[in-house]
Parts: C-alpha cells; structure tokens; sequence
C-alpha cells in the first residue's frame, strides 16, 4: 500500500473518535470551535499512523485496537496543541499551517492560546481517565505525558527558543531534536505496544521488541526532522502548506544550517538507512514490517 492510502485508512479510523472529544453544549464555546478548527485542519496525521502500524504490526486484537485508537487521537490532540503554541506570535509567529490560517490567525492570540491548553488539558483528562479504568495502562499513560513534557516536546521547544541567535553544536540539536519533534514520535512508535503487552518501565526497558521500536523512533524522528530543515530551504509554501525559510529568517540552528544542505541530505540517508536496519531486525523476529518500509521510505522523499 502507498502512504497516501494509510493515511486515508487512519483518517477513516481516527476521525469518528476525534468527533466525539468534545460534544453537546461544550461545542458553542468559541475555544473548542478553536480547538477544533486546528484538531480537523487534516494533514496526514502521521502519527496516529504510526500508533497503527506499530498495533498491526505486533498482533493487537479488536478490544486492544480500540484502545490503541483512543490513545492515537490523545496524542493527535497533544500534537495539535503543539502546533497551535507553536504558531503564535511569542513562538515562531507563522500565519500558514496544512494550507490554511493558523489558529491565532482566525481567532486571534488569546483564544488560540486557550484552544492550545483545552487540548492538553483534555488529553491529560482522558489519559487519567482509561488508567483509572485499566490501571494496566498506567505506564503508557504516564509515558505519553512525559514525552510531551520537559523532558520531551516542552523541553526541546525550550532549547529551541533560547537558541534562537546563537551558535549551538551538532550534539545539542541532536537532543533538541530528539525532544521537540522525536519525543511525539516515540510516544506513537512505542506506546500501542506498551499496552498490547501491557508493560510497566522495568518490562519495557528489559522487553527486546520495545527497545527495537524505541530505536526505530528516534531514526523516524530524526528523519523527519532532517527532511523538515531541508524543506524550509527547498519547498514553497504552495507544497508545504506552511511558510518556508523561518529558520532563516529566525537564525534557528538546523541541520541544513550546520551541515550544509548536501550534508543534512547525508545525515538523512544515514537515518533512514539505520531505521531500515531496525526494521530488519524486527523482521527476523517474525513481525510484518511492510508498513514501516513504506512509511520509511515516504520519509526520505517527502515533500510537505
């Protein structure tokens, strides 16, 4: 199968359960009419994707999928909050997201903020919600929310804006990365797992197939990552669906920016050449890795 028909398959998976986040009298509130706007805007919705992919592929059954499917539209709801903070002003002041206005945009800055933390907020509550309910879920849970934290996504935002201006090396964007765009990623490479064989930290730190998928997300994450830094010098914002040439215009240290555009192109290949090997070791241990392949592959030659 082609990327684009595991992303209408996700799509068709994924929307009924992100229709039924907010419901009632709550959707008159001009925050969630907010919150929603950028929750639908679409896109490929990559990391559900994953949370997918991973769930096939190691053996979940119907009740677990179910699951899976509730805590890929948590983490699309913590993603898209991301990008709403992201977009404003005080961040890095973007007026395009998926080819349309950003959320401040149409809002303006108070609301989107709000629309932001309604999103987190509610993620957190449904997080608490099934760990009460199946305190088997517990360590997923809580590892969704670390990743989206400071030693996650939070944290390598914060990197990112002190950085701005300055000379950073190639081991601090490494972490940088590996949190503000890897963490998300791991968390949707590795949770589904977590809860198929409903793993604690200490099982998932011994269990083989979780350490292999958790090396295959930081490769993913830093494939797109690289792919990212060299699209904002390359692409228009026709094809991306969001402004190019920030990182510039902000003085971001990237890959490109460190390694020239031939070398972050290198260091791509390099990345998506040890996701391969990943997979091939998960390959010999009899799981289906045909969907990660194309996925993988879809990474390296991306254009939005």
């Amino acid at each position: 199968m082609t990327i684009e028909g595991f992303a209408s398959e996700t799509a068709k998976w994924l929307e009924p359960e992100l229709g039924s986040v907010f419901t009632g009298k709550q959707l008159d509130d001009i925050t969630v009419k907010a919150a929603l706007y950028s929750l639908n805007a679409g896109g490929k919705r990559i990391r559900p994707l994953m949370m997918r992919l991973t769930a096939l592929m190691t053996g979940c059954g119907e009740e677990k999928m179910a699951d899976v499917l509730y805590y890929a539209a948590t983490l699309e709801m913590i993603h898209t909050y991301s990008l709403i903070h992201d977009d404003l002003p005080a961040m890095d002041n973007d007026d395009l997201r998926r080819g349309k206005p950003t959320c401040h945009k149409v809002y303006g800055e108070g609301i989107a903020t709000l629309a932001g933390d309604l999103l987190l907020n509610t993620a957190c509550e449904r997080l608490f919600k099934i760990a009460i309910a199946k305190p088997e879920y517990l360590y997923a849970s809580y590892f969704m929310c670390r990743n989206a934290g400071l030693e996650g996504m939070v944290g390598g935002q914060s990197i990112d804006l002190d950085s701005e201006g300055k000379t950073i090396d190639l081991e601090l964007l490494y972490e940088l990365q590996r949190k503000k765009t890897g963490a998300l990623i791991e968390s949707a490479v590795v949770t589904p797992y977590y809860l198929i064989k409903e793993l604690n930290g200490e099982q998932a730190k011994e269990d083989k197939t979780a350490c292999l998928l958790k090396k295959l997300s930081e490769h993913i994450g830093l494939s797109f990552q690289i792919r990212d830094d060299i699209l904002d010098v390359e692409s228009d914002p026709s094809v991306l669906g969001k402004n190019t040439g920030k990182d510039e215009r902000d003085s971001k240290a990237t890959f490109v920016t460190l390694l020239g555009e031939q070398g972050a192109k290198d260091r791509l290949s390099e990345e998506i050449a040890s996701a391969k090997a990943v997979l091939s070791e998960l390959g010999k241990m009899g799981y289906d890795t045909d969907g990660y392949n194309v996925l993988v592959d879809y990474l390296e030659k991306r254009d939005s």
